[in-house]
């Protein structure tokens, strides 16, 4: 069984917070191996997060637990969440953030219970990272609360078609500043232009197959079309961002 706790938040590194998650599982799972995901989502994107545990999930072996706090609704009415996935548990509040997550596979959701002597505002530390030292020492989900139905999903992002085209959006900017897309790579006509906002950018390999300073489309790592500007950033560059509309031949 793995051992393996992965973190994904908006805490920075700045202050104690992430340290103080670390330090409740240090305490009650102390030989797990904890992974940073990330703690750079911008504050209370959870849009973003879900995309990021999205991807990041499949990585690592089955039996691993994923302790995902992007929590803007902490100490509301807001349930807390922990879930089975493909083999993997994840601990996070119902407001989206496991809408990537949920896509994948069937999913089996409890309502964690929130202790009475739980910060309101620290779920994090109080609530789920409780939840993920148990499940990591083996603790079934049942034992954890009860079934959870009706869960907050984001809204759903399709691509669409007109005439010969798809036409899709940027699902997230990365760190870098690349625009990346839910056009499917696969279903691109090779060589297409792609379409965002009032510019048309070339569809090649890679970053490196445009001058310094030039926009380039490709088909990413994660399998969709992403649109980067070689040593700068495309959101800057082209002045666009998350939502806007892309448009590409299809095959």
């Amino acid at each position: 069984m793995s051992r393996i706790i992965t973190l994904l938040t908006d805490f920075g590194t700045a202050d104690s917070y992430v340290a103080e998650l670390k330090g409740v599982l240090a305490s009650s799972a102390g030989d797990a191996v904890v992974v940073d995901i990330t703690h750079q989502i911008p504050r209370g994107d959870v849009a973003a997060a879900s995309y990021v545990l999205g991807r990041a999930w499949r990585a690592f072996p089955k039996g691993t637990v994923h302790l995902a706090v992007v929590d803007p609704g902490v100490g509301t009415e807001r349930r807390a969440l922990a879930a089975q996935v493909a083999g993997h548990t994840f601990v996070a509040p119902d407001n989206g953030l496991l809408s990537e997550v949920f896509a994948a596979a069937d999913a089996r959701v409890v309502r964690l219970v929130i202790p009475p002597d739980a910060s309101r505002t620290f779920h994090g530390r109080d609530v789920f990272a409780p939840a993920a030292a148990r499940l990591v020492r083996g603790t079934s989900l049942a034992d954890l609360g009860a079934p959870a139905t009706d869960l907050v999903h984001l809204p759903p992002r399709r691509v669409r078609t007109e005439g010969a085209d798809l036409i899709g959006q940027v699902i997230h900017v990365d760190g870098f500043g690349t625009l990346i897309t839910n056009l499917d790579g696969a279903a691109v006509k090779p060589g297409a232009a792609v379409q965002i906002g009032r510019h048309s950018v070339p569809l090649l390999g890679t970053f490196g197959d445009v001058p310094s300073g030039s926009p380039v489309a490709f088909v990413g790592s994660g399998g969709t079309v992403e649109i980067a500007v070689r040593d700068g950033r495309a959101d800057a560059v082209l002045g666009v961002g998350r939502g806007i509309e892309v448009r590409a031949a299809a095959k």
